[in-house]
């Protein structure tokens, strides 16, 4: 006859960790594809699928002090556009369901119009990419990939937060934008309206609520990513 103390204590028990053939690896297929989604990421002239918000925005005069602070943030805008196309590739590419599949492919597509308009930006104000675009790139699509690893619920969890601190990232933008700088302006707003809806869908696909201590986590890696991005 079993012991009931044990037969408790046995359920509680965290499940053990999974072996190597628990885990899913890609097909050298698979792998080469996401190396030329990298490459055509990080080199090729990104295109929109929809028109820029700036199109028709009346450009205003910014003086140098401004110019070289929208510059910077715009820097920063794309580096968090490189990172949520490799985030969401990884996403994808973990995930064994193919509705899931298809939902972080469509909000890569979205984020793919974000990483046109801000290159776009840069090159009216003669900015830069960041130097560092590959780490973050790699960074990136190694932590959406392990999510995926986690399951679907969870991996929906770290892009409802992304898109949550992204939106609080944008918000700040806005704050700080010159207000005659309309052409910038339009593109954070219009990305902030997608992050939101974004972070809507994975809510409503059942995104698992993710602890305290990983959120803390991502806004610690983000200040980074940001601080760095906005010089190099």
């Amino acid at each position: 006859m079993s012991n009931p103390l044990f037969s408790l204590l046995k359920r509680m028990a965290p499940p053990a960790p999974p072996s190597l053939s628990d885990l899913k690896f890609p097909s050298v297929d698979s792998v080469l594809n996401e190396v030329d989604k990298a490459l055509r990421t990080l080199a090729a002239k990104p295109v929109a699928n929809r028109p820029n918000p700036s199109a028709h925005t009346h450009e205003g005069q910014l003086a140098d002090g401004e110019k070289a602070d929208v510059i910077g943030m715009m820097r920063v805008n794309h580096v968090g556009e490189i990172c949520a196309q490799a985030l969401y590739q990884g996403q994808a590419l973990a995930s064994a369901d193919p509705a899931k599949k298809a939902l972080f492919m469509h909000a890569a597509e979205e984020e793919a119009d974000h990483l046109a308009w801000t290159q776009e930006r840069l090159d009216e104000l003669g900015g830069r990419p960041s130097l560092l675009n590959p780490i973050w790139y790699a960074g990136a699509f190694a932590l959406g990939y392990v999510a995926g690893q986690l399951g679907d619920k969870v991996s929906l969890g770290f892009m409802a937060e992304t898109e949550r601190q992204v939106e609080q990232h944008l918000n700040s933008h806005l704050q700080r934008l010159p207000s005659q700088d309309l052409a910038s302006r339009a593109i954070v707003e219009q990305m902030k309206m997608d992050e939101i809806e974004h972070g809507k869908t994975a809510q409503a696909e059942g995104a698992t609520a993710l602890p305290l201590p990983v959120k803390m986590a991502m806004t610690g890696m983000s200040k980074v990513m940001t601080t760095l991005a906005h010089r190099i």
